[in-house]
């Protein structure tokens, strides 16, 4: 056989094989299987295909969930997954750069030799045309509802970056520190209110600033210094997405500990993370903290698992980590919250892999280990307080991971490993777990409490839980209800506003010092101040100084004083008007001249067209 590809209807219980629908065809491995965005039923497979003997790919398409297939032949070889369009699925895009057309085969690293004099053009008709909406770009990404360009605004100049908030029609210049050749920008975290960037330091020095933009992406604020960034580019930021409003991360000291911190106001203050209560503290550690291993530990090796939440799961949070004053390099052990990061207990000595089941009801982990086969999995019904053991086999494997529908719906866990037959060869074993036969009663009105979220049950009741203007109260399973919520289960939440304080509002050009909480100005606003007064930023801010935190919805209470003559004296009097030839991207001059061959391919109903962009700048 060329290959051995599968499917499954029944969470992995029974396979079917695919091989002949495909012609018995390699499929890439890295990003070789597409599913369509809330259709199961739609599979799109990338071949795996020699790209100096062929003229293009080859992808196989799928109406039926991979029971057929039909080929369509590219004219290009997709150098990235393939995306489907997020407001119609029947439309797909791949992307494809053919850098040999572009440069002599001579150089070794082609594509980056062209950053800063890249052009970014936009379709709004499925691609049926393209107008160009930026010009000496080094990068661009779209998250949220911003799109972001670096840009190198003179040849060899340091980077800036460049927002839009209306999808290309208008760009302001955001209030960022340059970036050199050596540092770089990352956009970290982002929805429609705000962004979450980090500035690179100078110097191969492994962190930087995070910075937490306004709801238009260009005023920015310092929100955590020291942030860790490896120069794998990997980052420890996690957004714990089953609570609002926390985000977790590491910080290399300067005596070189790595330690976690968490913030529950998205980024506005930061603290380390409490001990849980059933874990002691080495002997050895001057300051106690749980520290969480992130992305760094995954990708050295240390940790299987990264840090796990569920939009579901209401607070329930899962991670690797130690307990001291730093990051420990012995074998992590497994902890979990309930509240979302607030209170942590030690539940599971030693690597894991977990995964989140019944929206929450159920967790379910299995020992991660790399030289001794497993026979059992461990569960749980209580959030990680107990767990019992079930042995799926009479016949070890050595694991592989864990699979599950996504969304935390199921009750189903397939288990993928391998055994060695009896020619020493791995023989591939998937075992699935149907846990509606463990749990077997449905949930009922009883096993049900009403949850405040960002509760410290000792504040005013009127301002408890407030988080960005208003607080939440959630219907959630009691700890120790063993029952299931079952597929029809949806999140119940109240909302209900909270009076304006303080804590609502960012003073932009200014930053809450993490170990005193002093209001400090930023050292590098005083140089930035300038291209506020030539944007128009000016009217937004001479009257207090201050905005609301994006997303807050507070109401009344607080309000700013007055930071008029301030920012005044900052600008000076002579201030441009807000129609600056700053709001748009400018174009690198001079005789270098290259031809960028982008290729983009959309398909509608598996009619493949293929659009070629040539452009000179």
């Amino acid at each position: 056989k060329n290959s051995e590809s599968f499917y499954s209807e029944d969470y992995g219980k029974s396979f079917h094989d695919v091989c002949h629908a495909i012609n018995n065809t390699f499929i890439k491995k890295d990003f070789g299987i597409s599913a369509g965005p809330g259709n199961p039923q739609q599979v799109i497979l990338t071949a795996n295909l020699p790209f100096t003997e062929t003229p293009g790919g080859v992808i196989f398409t799928s109406m039926d969930a991979g029971v057929t297939f039909r080929s369509v032949q590219l004219p290009f070889h997709p150098a990235q997954a393939i995306q489907f369009h997020y407001q119609d699925p029947k439309y797909i895009v791949v992307i494809s750069i053919d850098v040999s057309k572009v440069l002599p085969p001579t150089l070794s690293s082609p594509l980056n030799s062209l950053r800063g004099e890249l052009i970014l053009r936009r379709t709004q008709d499925f691609g049926k045309n393209f107008t160009t909406i930026a010009k000496s770009v080094f990068s661009f990404g779209y998250i949220g509802g911003f799109l972001f360009t670096s840009v190198m605004e003179k040849l060899a100049s340091p980077r800036v970056i460049y927002v839009s908030s209306d999808q290309g029609d208008h760009f302001k210049k955001a209030q960022l520190p340059s970036a050199t050749t050596e540092q770089f920008y990352s956009v970290l975290d982002g929805d429609e209110d705000m962004i979450f960037m980090h500035v690179d330091n100078p110097g191969d020095t492994y962190f930087g600033t995070i910075y937490t933009s306004d709801d238009r992406g260009i005023l920015y604020s310092k929100s955590l210094e020291r942030h860790l960034f490896g120069g794998e580019g990997k980052s420890d930021f996690t957004n714990v997405t089953s609570l609002r409003g926390v985000y977790l991360t590491n910080i290399l000291e300067e005596d070189g500990r790595i330690r976690s911190v968490i913030s529950f106001d998205r980024g506005r203050r930061w603290r380390f993370l409490k001990k849980p209560e059933n874990v002691n503290c080495p002997d050895s550690s001057t300051k106690c903290n749980l520290h969480i291993h992130g992305e760094h530990s995954h990708f050295s090796g240390i940790t299987p698992m990264l840090p796990l939440s569920e939009p579901t799961a209401i607070g329930l949070v899962i991670a690797h980590g130690s307990v001291g004053d730093s990051i420990s390099a012995v074998r992590p052990d497994v902890y979990v919250s309930r509240d979302g990061g607030y209170t942590w207990w030690g539940t599971l000595r030693g690597p894991h892999h977990y995964t989140i089941l019944d929206s929450g009801g159920l967790i379910v982990a299995v020992e991660a280990h790399r030289d001794r086969q497993i026979s059992s999995i461990k569960f749980s019904t209580d959030e990680g307080q107990c767990w019992k053991i079930f042995n799926f086999t009479d016949h070890p494997i050595f694991l592989a991971g864990l699979a599950s529908e996504p969304g935390t719906k199921t009750m189903n866990i397939s288990i993928f490993g391998y055994r060695p037959d009896d020619d020493d060869q791995p023989m591939w074993v998937a075992v699935t777990i149907d846990f509606e036969h463990l749990l077997t009663r449905e949930c009922d009105e009883q096993d049900y409490v009403q949850w405040l979220a960002h509760s410290d049950y000792d504040s005013d009741p009127e301002t408890d839980g407030c988080l960005l203007g208003y607080k939440e109260t959630f219907r959630r399973l009691k700890k120790l209800s063993a029952c299931r919520n079952g597929r029809g289960y949806m999140v119940s939440r109240q909302q209900h506003s909270c009076p304006c304080t303080r804590d609502d509002y960012i003073e932009y050009g200014f930053y809450l010092h993490e170990n005193t909480s002093e209001c400090l100005l930023q050292a590098d606003f005083l140089n930035q101040t300038q291209d506020i007064c030539l944007n128009g930023e000016l009217d937004d801010l001479q009257h207090t100084g201050y905005r609301k935190i994006p997303g807050d919805k507070c109401e009344g209470g607080f309000s700013p004083p007055k930071r008029e003559d301030s920012f005044k004296n900052l600008c000076g009097k002579d201030i441009l008007p807000a129609s600056s030839n700053l709001h748009t991207v400018r174009s690198v001059s001079g005789p270098f001249v290259k031809k960028i061959i982008i290729h983009y391919t959309v398909a509608k109903k598996h009619e493949v067209k293929s659009l070629i962009m040539y452009d000179t700048i």
